[in-house]
């Protein structure tokens, strides 16, 4: 059974090109996702930006679809994907943007 995942890629008002995913990325739908991934690719200059900041899971096959395009795009994701993004070692081949949880400007 494939896990829910939608992507869209989407140009915003300064030009650069986003894949925006949404869902779960495993090995049911990495597949999918790649595919996605290089269709937004071509035709891109330089990187492209991935919005993870809708995946709620992400595994191993996910990222070695990221791991296979490190050199050509940046993500951003959310806190939730932290731990998983900064132990593979992505964050450390490739920008990786929203990992850190807002300051509390309450205190």
């Amino acid at each position: 059974m494939t896990t829910s995942l939608t992507c869209n890629s989407v140009r915003r008002p300064d030009g650069a090109t986003v894949l925006e995913a949404v869902g779960e990325i495993d090995m049911s739908n990495s597949a999918a996702f790649a595919a996605a991934l290089d269709s937004a690719l071509d035709g891109v200059e330089g990187h492209l930006v991935v919005d993870l900041t809708g995946v709620e899971y992400l595994d191993s096959a996910g990222l070695s679809v990221l791991f296979a395009r490190a050199d050509r795009i940046d993500i951003t994701a959310t806190p939730l994907l932290a731990p998983v993004l900064t132990i593979s070692g992505l964050t450390d081949t490739t920008t990786v943007r929203g990992l850190q949880a807002p300051a509390d400007h309450d205190q």
